[in-house]
């Protein structure tokens, strides 16, 4: 009998029990691939999640409605059994590599006003074709407690100094423009407010408190600066006539509080209406910018030490070290203005542009990663949408969604 239990042992041994889905260049569908893993923490499945194996593959039980989703949605996945997976572990643990659990499917709201194109944020799109489920969100509902029960808030590209983008110069005769500014001062009237800066500067403010107290922030493009300087300019009015009706503050920029931003500092801001920028912190700056094309611009992304400093490992997991770059309102951050606890996880090596960055606040933390559009090198207004099914090994868009499961994560407790 004891032959045959040990027989038996060694079958279910051989048997495949698991669901490894690789996250090299095997991979069909990596965008997707993050969208089985968020479906399998909605049904109450643990995902291991591999970081710097196979290009942070992930590790889940063998169950028929997860393979079962796999395949329908295109996702490479491979059958390994309990033997090859503890070859796997022995592999990690000798190799800069890291078990990270992932245990809860993190509640995600994207902060955009009402009636945007989809098309208009990398983020939208990305969760979308992942199939990751999401709220909009906006003031009415930050300022009424909406981002009480939220894990992952995305910025959408909003200008939170209250100049409407800085679209003044080019736009301010557009429909679209002049509808913005009246639809944007009636809700600022509306929530008790005079200028739509103060409003926007209110809700910076908020969400500032929603990072202090456990929240993980995303943002991209001018989310990232304008963010930062609206911090900055508390209490004082940095937004010129042409858009709330009052000059700017005398001396503004001698009145900056840099102690009040999370990544940037010694910034200085650009308040000329007719300035396609808002300050400094841009590289290479909207006003001038440098664009060396599509085919010669990349930034490289930093390899950092699974095992103690996972979370910066976990939002760079990616099947390439150098990613192409890509072109935004806010390209990416001039590296003398970024503040020196930081961590920097993306940059071009090349130059003076930080591209991808990640910092903590509070109980919190945030990343600012530049540019629009991953597979847009240069976006304008109107332009058609990304469809991702062209882009379905996008290692720009998996940045973002690194982003999406790090709420979601636990690192492996060592046993000794």
């Amino acid at each position: 009998m004891k032959t045959i239990s040990i027989l038996i042992f060694a079958f279910q041994l051989l048997l495949g029990q698991n669901i490894l889905i690789p996250m090299d260049q095997s991979q069909n569908d990596h965008l997707k691939a993050y969208g089985i893993t968020y479906y399998a923490l909605t049904k109450n499945v643990n995902v291991e999640w591999l970081l710097n194996y196979r290009g942070g593959a992930f590790l889940v039980d063998d169950y028929p409605f997860i393979a079962h989703q796999c395949r329908i949605r295109g996702v490479t996945t491979e059958n390994v059994n309990a033997l090859e997976v503890l070859s796997i572990y022995e592999s990690i643990e000798q190799n800069n590599m890291e078990i990270v659990i992932l245990e809860k499917a993190p509640k995600i709201a994207i902060y955009t006003p009402p009636g945007k194109q989809p098309w208009d944020d990398a983020v939208t799109l990305a969760l979308t074709y992942a199939e990751v489920p999401y709220k909009t969100i906006w003031d009415p509902e930050v300022f009424s407690g909406g981002l009480g029960d939220i894990d992952w808030l995305h910025l959408h590209h909003e200008d939170f100094t209250g100049q409407y983008g800085k679209f003044y110069r080019n736009y301010r005769n557009a429909s679209w423009y002049i509808r913005q500014k009246l639809d944007f001062e009636r809700m600022a009237m509306e929530l008790g407010f005079s200028s739509v800066h103060e409003e926007k500067k209110a809700i910076a403010q908020t969400i500032k408190h929603y990072v202090g107290q456990g929240g993980f922030l995303f943002a991209m493009c001018s989310a990232t600066d304008s963010y930062d300087i609206a911090l900055a300019e508390e209490g004082i009015d940095g937004a010129q006539s042409v858009f709330d009706g009052t000059p700017i503050s005398p001396n503004l920029q001698n009145k900056l509080d840099f102690s009040k931003t999370f990544a940037f500092t010694d910034f200085t801001v650009i308040t000329d209406p007719m300035v396609y920028e808002y300050s400094d912190i841009d590289f290479p700056p909207s006003n001038n910018p440098v664009t060396h094309g599509a085919d010669a611009d990349y930034f490289s992304l930093f390899e950092f030490s699974a095992k103690y400093d996972p979370v910066p490992a976990m939002l760079t997991q990616n099947h390439v070290g150098i990613v192409k770059g890509f072109m935004g309102q806010t390209t990416g951050f001039h590296k003398s203005k970024i503040k020196k606890h930081i961590v920097i996880m993306g940059e071009d090596p090349a130059s003076d542009q930080v591209k991808y960055l990640h910092g903590n606040f509070g109980k919190g933390a945030f990343a600012f990663l530049g540019g629009h559009d991953p597979e847009d090198y240069q976006h304008f207004v109107g332009d058609p949408p990304t469809d991702l099914s062209l882009h379905r090994n996008s290692p720009g868009y998996r940045l973002i969604l690194n982003n999406v499961l790090f709420p979601a994560a636990k690192k492996k407790e060592r046993k000794t």
